[in-house]
């Protein structure tokens, strides 16, 4: 079963960083590019970055550019989404989703095939 299981997410003060993790199982993340998007209550979901599956490729979206970065370790079968610099408007139901090499790093989550269950950041003093 192809799964994505995101963790990581958190109550955490502005300024302040979170490091979520973008497990998969059941599929090599080698042959996926991965993208994380997020939702606020009342919002659409939005991209925010993506990587393509050989790493070679980063995009992030204008409002977290210079503050989040994307990376992977395919050894470990893990995407990660290292966020600082957080700010209350970065709360927002977190998502993973793979997408087997077709779009190269899109920013459309119709693109993706595969969804995680999302995890919850809130950014709050």
């Amino acid at each position: 079963q192809l799964q994505l299981v995101e963790s990581g997410g958190g109550l955490v003060q502005p300024g302040g960083s979170l490091r979520l993790s973008c497990a998969a199982s059941g599929f090599t993340l080698d042959y996926y590019d991965i993208g994380w998007f997020r939702q606020a209550p009342g919002k659409e979901r939005e991209g925010v970055s993506c990587i393509t599956g050989s790493g070679g490729t980063t995009n992030y979206a204008d409002s977290v550019k210079g503050r989040f970065t994307i990376s992977r370790d395919n050894a470990k079968n893990t995407v990660y989404l290292q966020m600082n610099s957080l700010k209350p408007e970065d709360t927002a139901v977190y998502y993973c989703a793979a997408d087997h090499l077709r779009y190269g790093c899109s920013a459309f989550g119709a693109d993706y095939d595969y969804w995680g269950q999302g995890t919850q950041v809130t950014v709050s003093s």
